[in-house]
Formats: C-alpha cells, sequence, structure tokens
C-alpha cells in the first residue's frame, strides 16, 4: 500500500465522515423499528463456576475467548487465579462447566483451534522483578500439558488465525505508588512471539521482540498493554503509558512501523466531578493513550487498518476511540460523541468526569452476515457500543447494549451470530455480581434501551440518570413526569414521551428555590396544576423527609416536614443508624365531595422498628400514630393540605426473604378507578431478588389505620425484569398510571455507582389485567 493510496483513503474516509458526523452519537430515527439488532438472550454469574465454598469470594470474569467450534467460552478470573469455562452450546441457557488453577493472576486467554487453551499469567513477586508464564491446556482434559517461562509479567495474548503464532504482550507494568506513578520504571516490556510450529505443544519456542527506544515519551521504558494479529500475522501492539503504537511483522520478530497514537482537544464534554452532569468543558490536547485494539478489513484488506479504545491513562482520558492505518494516519476519531451516548442513555459515570469519563476500554471486530461492525465497551458507563462499519473504515452508530458491571472483555462469534462481554466487578456475596453476558444478532426490534433523552435547546443531549418517582401527566397520551435523586446535586423534574419507542426525556426542569439539598423519590401532580415532590431524609437529620411543593416550572412553593412529636420519636433511638428510610412514593388523595383540599399519601420505604418513650407516648396516641414500632410495618403518611395536619396508615410488609436485609415501599401511584397501586420490593439484585410487586388497595382497606398482608391484591412483575436476560435491578421505583389504566415502571440505576447503568422502562399494559 502506498502512501498517495493512504491519502487518497483518508480523503474519502474524512469526506464520509464530514457527511454523517450527526449520525455518531445515537441522536436519530428509531433502530428499534425493525431489521435486525443485537438483544442480550442471556447472563451467567461467574460465582456458579466455582465451588460452594466459594461463594463469598471475589471471582470475576475479563477476558473471553472461544473454541473455534464457538461452544466453549473460557475466561480469565484473576482473583481466584483461575480460568473458567461455559458451555454455551445453547447460547440462552449457557452452563458452567468448572475452572482451573493456573498457579498464579491469568491476564489473558486465547484458544488454539479446538484442542489447547493458552493462558498467560502473572507470577510477579514484585514490580521490580517481574515474570510470567504461558499455561497451556489439553481442552477436552482440561489438564496443563506444558508451561513456557515468559520473563516477564504478561498482559495481552492473542492467536493468529492461521495458528503460527501467538504474540503476548509483556507489559511490566509500573508500580502506581512508586513517586509519581509515572514510568520511566525498568525493566522494559517487549513483544514475545510463539512459534506454534506443528499440532504438538512441545515443539513451540519462544521469541522476544524489543520495543524500546521507539516512543518519544518513557523510550526507555515501553508497556505493551494490547495485542491483536491482522491476516498477514502482522501485530498492532499498544504502548498504553507511551501513547505509542507498534507493527510488528510476527515471521521476522522485525517493527514493521511505529508512531504516536496523538492526542485530541474536545469541547462539550464533563471535566468536573461536581455532582452534577454537563457537557459544557473542554479538554485539550490529551494523549490517546489506547488500550486494546482490533484489526479491520476496511478498503485495503484485513491488514491496513486498525482500531482503538482509547481509556487514557497517565494524562487522564481522550474519552473515544479511533481508527488508525498501519502508517499511523487517523483515519477516524470518535471525538465526544462516546461520552454523548453515554449522556444519552443514561449510562455516563459522573463520578469519573474528572478522570476518563465513560472510560471505552475493550474493542472488537466482527463480519455477521457480511456485515461489519465495531463493538466499543465502555468500562465505567457499563454498556457496549455498536457500529455498522461503513466501507470498512466509518463508524455509524446503531444501538447500545448493556453491558455487565465493568465490562473488560468483548468477544464476536460471527459464524452463530454472537457477542459476549464479561465484567472484572464483583460485589459479594449477595450484591451484584460479575457476570458474562451473551447478546444475539436477530430479526426484529432491539430491547435496549427503553429510555433515552432527545437534545436540549443547546444541541446537547439531556442529562439524566438515578430515576425515581414518576407520575403520569393528565390526558390520555402516555406522557410523564418523574424525578431523580440525592445522587445529584441539582434536584430535576423529567417529562417523558411514551409514545415513542424508546421513550424519550425531552424535558429538564431544575428545582429551584427552597433549602435545596433535596433527596426526590416521589412525584405527584395536584388538582391545581402545581407539583408535589417526595424528598427522602436521612439518618442524621441534616435532611429531613420533606413535602416540597412547585409550580409547573420547579420553583419551590412550600416546604412541609413531618409534626415535631414524630421527629422526638424518631431521633430519641440510639438506633439513628437504621433510619436513612423515609419518604418515597407520592400520590394525591382528592377531597370528598364539598370538601376543601386534597390529601397528600407519602410511602415510608420501611418500618422504625424500636421503642423510645417518645414513640411508645405515639402509639398510645388517638391522633393516629399508632403501630410506629412495630418491626414488621412501614406506613403510608397523610398529609391533608387543608388542614394542616398529619396522620398515617399502618403498612404490613411482605415476609422477608432470607437473602434480603429488608423489604420496603418504593412507590403509591393513584389509579383511575380510585384505588392506589404500591411497589413493593426486596433490596436484592440478579439471583438472589425474590420481591419486586405492585400492590393494588382500595382507600377502604386503610380505614382501621392498617393495611394488612390478606388485604392486598398483589402482581409480581420480577418476570418482566428477568426477561431482559440481565442481572435485574433491586432499585424498580417509579410507577405512573395513565387514564386508560396502562402502566408503567421505571428503574433506578443509582447514577451508574456500583451498578451497570441499565435502566428499564417498563410498559406493563392495563392494570386491570394485571390485578385479575
Amino acid at each position: 500500500m502506498t502512501h498517495k493510496t493512504v491519502r487518497a483513503a483518508v480523503a474519502l474516509t474524512l469526506g464520509l465522515a464530514a457527511a454523517t458526523l450527526s449520525l455518531a452519537d445515537g441522536s436519530y430515527g428509531n433502530d428499534r423499528a425493525g431489521g435486525r439488532n443485537f438483544n442480550r438472550i442471556a447472563t451467567i454469574a461467574n460465582y456458579l463456576n466455582n465451588a460452594p465454598g466459594q461463594f463469598a469470594d471475589s471471582t470475576v470474569s475479563e477476558i473471553l475467548a472461544a473454541t473455534k467450534d464457538g461452544m466453549t467460552i473460557v475466561y480469565t478470573d484473576s482473583p481466584l487465579e483461575q480460568i473458567g469455562f461455559v458451555d454455551i452450546s445453547d447460547p440462552t441457557s449457557p452452563v458452567p462447566t468448572g475452572t482451573v488453577a493456573v498457579g498464579g493472576e491469568p491476564t489473558s486467554v486465547d484458544v488454539f483451534g479446538n484442542e489447547f487453551v493458552l493462558v498467560a499469567v502473572n507470577t510477579s513477586e514484585s514490580f521490580a522483578n517481574p515474570s510470567g508464564k504461558l499455561v497451556v491446556l489439553d481442552v477436552a482434559t482440561r489438564s496443563v500439558v506444558r508451561e513456557i517461562d515468559l520473563g516477564g509479567q504478561p498482559d495481552s495474548l492473542k492467536i493468529s488465525a492461521d495458528r503460527r503464532y501467538a504474540a503476548i504482550a509483556i507489559e511490566n507494568e509500573r508500580d502506581e505508588d512508586l513517586g509519581d506513578g509515572a514510568p520511566p520504571q525498568l525493566p522494559a516490556g517487549y513483544l514475545t512471539i510463539i512459534d506454534l510450529q506443528g499440532s504438538s505443544p512441545a515443539a513451540w519456542s519462544r521469541r522476544d521482540v524489543a520495543l524500546t527506544g521507539l516512543a518519544g515519551f518513557a523510550p526507555e521504558d515501553p508497556e505493551p498493554e494490547f495485542v491483536d494479529i491482522n491476516g498477514r500475522n502482522e501485530a498492532v501492539v499498544t504502548l498504553q503509558e507511551n501513547n505509542h503504537v507498534a507493527v510488528v511483522d510476527l515471521q521476522s520478530g522485525r517493527v514493521l512501523r511505529h508512531f504516536s497514537a496523538g492526542s485530541v482537544s474536545l469541547d462539550n464534554v464533563d471535566a468536573v466531578e461536581d455532582d452534577r452532569i454537563s457537557l459544557t468543558d473542554s479538554i485539550a490536547n490529551v494523549p490517546r493513550e489506547p488500550d486494546a485494539a482490533v484489526w479491520l478489513p476496511g478498503p485495503f484488506g484485513k491488514s491496513g487498518i486498525f482500531a482503538t479504545a482509547n481509556e487514557g491513562d497517565l494524562a487522564g482520558g481522550s474519552r473515544g476511540f479511533s481508527i488508525f492505518t498501519s502508517f499511523g494516519q487517523t483515519l477516524f476519531d470518535s471525538g465526544n460523541s462516546f461520552e454523548r451516548l453515554a449522556v444519552r442513555h443514561g449510562h455516563y459515570p459522573e463520578g469519573r468526569s474528572e478522570n476518563k469519563g465513560s472510560e471505552p476500554e475493550s474493542i472488537e471486530y466482527g463480519r455477521f452476515d457480511g456485515q461489519d461492525y465495531l463493538f466499543v465497551g465502555s468500562e465505567r458507563g457499563s454498556f457496549v457500543a455498536v457500529y455498522d462499519l461503513k466501507f470498512g473504515v466509518y463508524p455509524q452508530f446503531k444501538q447500545l447494549l448493556p453491558a455487565p458491571l465493568g465490562p473488560e472483555g468483548l468477544l464476536a462469534i460471527p459464524s452463530r451470530n454472537l457477542l459476549l462481554a464479561s465484567g472484572e466487578e464483583d460485589d459479594g456475596p449477595l450484591g451484584v455480581r460479575s457476570t458474562i453476558s451473551i447478546y444475539r444478532l436477530e430479526n426484529g426490534a432491539a430491547t435496549y434501551p427503553q429510555i433515552r433523552s432527545a437534545d436540549d435547546a443547546s444541541g446537547q443531549p439531556i442529562a439524566w440518570s438515578a430515576l425515581s418517582g414518576m407520575v403520569a401527566l393528565p390526558g390520555s397520551a402516555p406522557r410523564m413526569l418523574a424525578v431523580w435523586d440525592s445522587y445529584f446535586a441539582e434536584s430535576r423534574i423529567f417529562t417523558i414521551d411514551a409514545t415513542r419507542k424508546p421513550a424519550v426525556i425531552n424535558g429538564s426542569k431544575l428545582i429551584s428555590g427552597g433549602r435545596g439539598g433535596y433527596d426526590p423519590e416521589g412525584i405527584a401532580i395536584a388538582p391545581d396544576g402545581t407539583y408535589w415532590i417526595a424528598s427522602e431524609g436521612n439518618a442524621s437529620g441534616s435532611r429531613p423527609n420533606l413535602l416540597v411543593q412547585t409550580d409547573g416550572n420547579g420553583q419551590v412553593i412550600a416546604e412541609i416536614g413531618l409534626p415535631q412529636e414524630i421527629l422526638d420519636c424518631r431521633f430519641a433511638s440510639a438506633r439513628r443508624g437504621t433510619l436513612g428510610s423515609g419518604f418515597e412514593g407520592l400520590a394525591v388523595l382528592p377531597a370528598d365531595n364539598g370538601t376543601a383540599g386534597y390529601k397528600l399519601l407519602v410511602a415510608q420505604q420501611r418500618g422504625w422498628d424500636y421503642t423510645t418513650a417518645a414513640c411508645e407516648a405515639l402509639d398510645d396516641d388517638a391522633g393516629g400514630f399508632n403501630a410506629l414500632n412495630e418491626p414488621n410495618h412501614s406506613r403510608i403518611w397523610v398529609y391533608d393540605t387543608a388542614a394542616s395536619s398529619w396522620s398515617h396508615v399502618a403498612w404490613e410488609l411482605a415476609a422477608k426473604p432470607a437473602n434480603a436485609a429488608w423489604v420496603g415501599l418504593s412507590e403509591i401511584t393513584a389509579a383511575p378507578d380510585g384505588s392506589y397501586v404500591i411497589l413493593e420490593r426486596d433490596n436484592r439484585t440478579g439471583n438472589f431478588a425474590e420481591i419486586k410487586t405492585l400492590v393494588k388497595i382500595s382507600p377502604a382497606a386503610w380505614a382501621d389505620g392498617l393495611v394488612s398482608s390478606a388485604e392486598k391484591t398483589v402482581h409480581d412483575f420480577q418476570p418482566r425484569l428477568e426477561a431482559s436476560n440481565g442481572w435485574i435491578t433491586d432499585k424498580p421505583e417509579g410507577v405512573a398510571i395513565l387514564r386508560d389504566g396502562r402502566t408503567f415502571v421505571v428503574t433506578d440505576n443509582d447514577g451508574v455507582d456500583d451498578w451497570n447503568g441499565e435502566t428499564w422502562f417498563l410498559d406493563l399494559g392495563r392494570m386491570n389485567k394485571l390485578f385479575e
């Protein structure tokens, strides 16, 4: 390929980019209407592959590989120093088939046909004395057939398509706690080539390729991070900390070309960690510092073009991905579009704004039924962006997939129309566990996302996440209001248009005035058109439980707190640490005919299960504050707006499952038939979740001051969450019921903090059908 040919290709590509750049961030059209889309068809938790005694141990899946027939998956599990095997003969029902210890920390894995598994293993005693080995296992017997010393600490591993070579990036990573953590920190890294002569591992041999003296930054200390091999047996090697790329001929072991990965300057990103999502910042001349790389076919065949996921490292994060020729020309850079994707889909990790933002770390290519696709994984946003590759070069955004928590590895198996993603984060024993998700390209609509945002007046995607309370707007069209909770410093009211699929957040209003610092968990619309917000208090009392009234623009009109005698009871106990449970959902109880004003019904999440003199006095009070100290009771608070008075109704909670810490209430919503629907749930996710229910009651049920379990009509909607084929959330939070009874539920994604960012916006259908 001549430089003239490259320049012509660059000109062609840049022309395409200029013509279609507006399509790159998901702001267009509706991919869900039909055609072919990737959908998640199964998720398997890694702990299921371990011995029963390891249930509480941290266990992850980082890098994935598959046998040649695509029926068996192998993954690395560094915390337990093992690799795991999963049978995906039926990809909708993956079966864990065991693990094998490898005598160190596995960093990468690949499979030699259907015969051997090659595992790069870190055995280093220290950063200054790195070591590692290549462990070769027989696929059929799971036995180790050979170990090859690598001379240093490995990272990425790749086997060539013709099975003549394995290339291993020997990183010899630096000690980030030594000095300022920056290189140079010897010994230097290098590339190892394993010559895979014949079919017997006994004949395999090792060669090393020096990479010193190439990079402009710390040339004496290259740190190879990732390797991929093209059809000409050329390896692209990223030197992340050095911000450099090398292309190595594996037959000769010669460095063919090397070049800087360059830098980017971006506008309209969030570079300040302030508990606000604001795409108003700029970053200048930030090195790309690429992590993963993958060769692409491009117009020159599978030898001349590759893509990189630019995770960033020493210099922060460049927040995107790029496509280069093997001569170093930049054909494409995603700019700020990857960041915009995260914001538009509610997956933006605001807590990483000052660092690497959405942190693209993994990247994969696959040709499915003649169409080229590029997949880019966001480690901190926990999503996979899918792109059509036009002309093999220009990526056009197709769809966004929900990924496991902290996706590290991506694997395309085009022969089976499958894509897999693995998660490197594990919150054991009963939290969000590390998983592998399986997606399939199939005919029909995409099932995710179910909600995303439109652009605001400035042309930026409306920022949203952590949705909690929700209420239907008056009228017959499926439109509603929602709020986000105190994960963010600013309180906001969002408008949702559910006439579209996915639903669209098309408005956002700041709640202004008042004391501020709210934790909005519920929202209702009063007969006079004003809004009421339920703000949950905290355990210390510095943020009280409040009812906040606003006008239609979010301006605070009034704030109503609980009466002093309730506060005296609540804060008299030594068990104040349990009192973070407070206001959640909110609904309006219209006034009786001829009666002025209306009442507000507020769901309290959990009970205040303690006794003090202050509480016992209230328990005997004729004013209606009874049963405050029942451990299995929560309550519905009732505020009379005309009388400015409080009362409450005790609520008998469902029995707590063995795995759950608690069961509580998340929402209360008025239904068109005069009844009320309460969302009752446990606090567990995934395989440990048992209670995600809607409960229908009539006002007559609380006439005696108590709603007992016998008086509840229950709809279990956990199967709808499980139909997502993912590790389900513990936090369905908002319910909106239209005038015709159509019922919607939205889940809270916790601001993508210790959760993978998924938000499910469920249309459950007509209410009368739910409670038949």
